[in-house]
């Protein structure tokens, strides 16, 4: 059976890592359980004690896979973590990360968040060379490069190695006397740095991680550098020159966690500007604003806000459905929606809906939500959606279908109207979601945007190559 919202986007993974701390993997373990929403297929935590490392990687989420016992089984000041949604590389626990290598830059382990656009093109090249690959992932390019840098050192290793990457990049490598923070020159995904009180670091994906464990955040890892976090504090290098930010706007719009701050903007505020933009590009003759729990419920808030409509948790999510459950024989209708999100009747019932969500991807999970409410006595539904079409596939690090099965890149608005079985269908403006994210009009993006234009911001980008890297390399 496909996955209960099997048209939504998927995030490829987070990172965390800490440094200076006596039980550094239980706040790993920590900041994971805090990124959990961006990747749910496997996780793995490294520590580093006297000189060698303490793993446990294994498939499924990270409550299930870190026990008390396993965490007591990985000693040491430092450690790296990594929870993974696979968009390079099969789901095998071969590509479980963070991935560990013993070569002649020392012990190293390596944790990444993004996509390597030429990482298939790299891998041709290091395999006619001789090298060997462990698996399907295309961070294990990274690891060769680095073995394979004529500087006998780690860091004048990592600066040139990291130059022959494309694509996006936010890493967490492991050594044993250092934790380092890597970032691509466009910045496509966040990196943020924060204390602990005991004086060591934490590095994460998001900064809702720091809340958990009680850092304190002080800065983003800037484009283009790496950073040494070690007993002596931070020392950021620059591997490469400044280039035109291409931060992900879809981080905004739906991955990062509400309480997060991203980019150096909160995510909640942007997607409640989202939301009040929205109310008044596309108003609707409603009663009630529901919306899609819980990726469209701050920008129902703002809808409702800008609107004067009472907002109300019309659909219920359960959240504690797990990786498997048991199907009746008999199909059920709409069963993998309805396992996780059931109507409130007395709220729908001969109510006009404005129905909002972050995104329309293939279009399937829409249809069944308005289907539902329809169900429960909704006498019309207005679908309102917080970002503009989804057109083109993403490559750097988002689990996007091929443009031939996005609903938006081969039909009018009417079409998927139509399809979902909405009485109306709006989508948020592109000049509206830069507004959101306070932008001026008509000045430069430091986003990108290219799954909304098909713009892509990495010069010479072989899609097919792209694509099958993201898949395999």
């Amino acid at each position: 059976m496909s996955a209960p919202f099997d048209d939504k986007l998927h995030e490829e993974c987070g990172v965390v890592g800490i440094y200076g701390h006596p039980e550094a993997a239980k706040l790993a373990y920590l900041g994971l359980y805090a990124l959990q929403h961006r990747g749910q297929e496997s996780a793995g935590i490294v520590a580093a004690q006297d000189g060698r490392f303490n793993t446990h990687r294994a498939l499924g989420e990270v409550a299930e896979i870190f026990s008390p016992e396993v965490l007591e089984r990985l000693p040491g000041a430092s450690a790296i973590g990594h929870t993974r949604y696979s968009t390079a590389g099969d789901g095998a626990l071969a590509n479980a990360q963070p991935l560990i290598v013993d070569c002649n830059k020392g012990l190293l382990a390596l944790a990444h968040n993004g996509n390597l656009t030429n990482a298939t093109l790299i891998r041709a090249q290091l395999e006619a060379q001789g090298s060997i690959f462990q698996t399907t992932s295309d961070t294990e390019v990274l690891l060769h490069l680095l073995a394979r840098a004529q500087a006998s050192a780690l860091e004048p290793a990592l600066s040139e190695a990291l130059p022959a990457l494309e694509g996006a990049y936010s890493m967490v490598l492991l050594a044993h006397d250092a934790l380092y923070a890597l970032r691509d020159p466009r910045g496509f995904r966040p990196l943020a740095v924060g204390q602990l009180d005991n004086g060591g670091w934490a590095v994460a994906s998001e900064t809702c991680a720091f809340d958990l464990i009680g850092a304190e955040y002080r800065q983003e890892v800037e484009p283009g550098c790496w950073l040494r976090l070690d007993a002596n504090g931070v020392v950021a290098h620059r591997f490469a020159p400044a280039a035109p930010l291409r931060h992900c706007i879809f981080e905004h719009v739906y991955f990062s966690r509400p309480d997060s701050q991203v980019f150096g903007r909160s995510v909640q505020r942007s997607r409640e500007l989202m939301g009040r933009l929205l109310a008044r590009e596309a108003p609707a003759d409603a009663d009630l604003i529901v919306p899609v729990p819980d990726s469209g419920v701050a920008a129902a808030i703002g809808y409702a806000a800008e609107s004067g409509l009472p907002f109300r948790f019309g659909l219920i999510r359960n959240h504690y459905v797990g990786r498997t459950f048991i199907e009746p024989s008999q199909q059920i209708r709409d069963f993998g929606v309805k396992l996780k999100l059931n109507p409130v009747r007395p709220l729908l019932e001969g109510r006009r809906i404005v129905l909002v969500d972050d995104s329309i991807v293939r279009g399937t999970t829409s249809r069944k939500i308005v289907r539902m409410i329809r169900g429960a006595g909704a006498r019309e539904v207005h679908m309102r959606v917080s970002c503009p079409p989804t057109v083109s596939p993403c490559f750097y690090g988002v689990d996007t279908p091929s443009r031939g099965e996005l609903i938006a890149a081969s039909h009018t608005l009417e079409e998927i109207r139509d399809y979902i079985g909405a009485d109306s269908l709006a989508y948020l403006s592109l000049e509206g979601l830069r507004r959101a994210m306070e932008e001026a009009p008509g000045s430069p993006t430091r986003f990108c945007q290219a799954c909304y234009t098909g713009e892509y911001p990495t010069a010479g980008l072989d899609l097919e190559s792209a694509a099958v890297g993201r898949r395999c390399g």
